[in-house]
């Protein structure tokens, strides 16, 4: 019998999810389906009660629906309640199981991407939306020791340190300038720089020439700020890995395989 999982959300015609576990499934030989189902608020809580009965293992979760979906989750792993939202959801015996990837996939990129990066210097984070709670949890998780946020509203930033602990720092966003020269990492977790968005227009010339610089924007694959910092001498890594690698737990625990984030992944999802 056919494994059916996919991806909701609203929109949902920008996701590469489909072409990514298509991908792994023709290569593991898995009979099996990923689907892209368009899903309103309006009707999440009945598409959650008829997934299960079609005989879906899981979803994907994208925007708007990663706190809805926790909200409603009979079971949330610890990660998913540190950052209070769910981009995975799995269904066993009738109950849905919620976890969240985005941490994963933003260090196991790192970590392809950059092999000498240590977690042992302080990062800056711009932005405080959803996908910034889940990659400074998994920042302070990795052992960086301070995280400081800057995001365009200050107060939002602000409530999310208050759920991060004391390691985290919030400064304005006219003040990051300032911070620049203790970093050693930089993430633009905004939408600033992605295509058919504003640009990110601040000063980062203070920032180290060794510091690493990544976007989670993956469209373009190399966005304003990471061009500026390859430019400059600064090891680089760009957005399209933090989405590959968030979907590897996922895929393994609905069609019982772990996939492998390779080349051959990324000119499928990119082609």
């Amino acid at each position: 019998m056919s494994i059916l999982a996919g991806v909701i959300g609203d929109p949902i015609g920008h996701s590469r999810s489909p072409r990514l576990h298509g991908h792994w499934l023709a290569r593991y030989g898995i009979d099996g389906y990923y689907v892209p189902l368009h899903v309103r608020a309006a009707d999440l809580d009945e598409m959650l009660r008829l997934l299960p009965r079609l005989g879906f293992a899981g979803v994907n979760v994208t925007i708007p629906h990663k706190e809805a979906v926790f909200a409603r989750a009979d079971e949330v792993t610890e990660r998913a309640g540190a950052v209070g939202a769910a981009n995975t959801l799995s269904f066993r015996q009738g109950r849905i199981l919620a976890d969240n990837t985005d941490g994963i996939g933003f260090i196991e990129n790192l970590r392809q991407g950059a092999p000498g990066w240590r977690a042992d210097r302080p990062a800056l984070v711009l932005g405080a939306g959803g996908a910034a709670r889940g990659i400074v949890d998994a920042l302070l998780r990795s052992g960086v020791p301070r995280v400081t946020l800057a995001n365009r509203t200050t107060e939002r930033a602000e409530a999310l340190a208050v759920t991060c602990g004391e390691r985290v720092d919030v400064i304005r966003w006219e003040e990051m300038p300032t911070v620049l020269g203790a970093q050693g990492l930089l993430v633009n977790a905004t939408s600033l720089g992605m295509t058919r968005q504003p640009p990110l227009t601040l000063d980062f010339d203070e920032l180290p020439t060794d510091a690493l610089v990544t976007d989670i924007v993956y469209t373009p694959l190399e966005t304003p700020l990471l061009r500026w910092a390859a430019a400059r001498g600064n090891p680089i890594i760009d957005g399209l890995g933090m989405l590959l690698h968030q979907a590897v737990p996922g895929f393994a625990d609905w069609f019982g395989t772990t996939p492998v984030v390779d080349d051959a992944l990324r000119r499928a999802v990119l082609s």
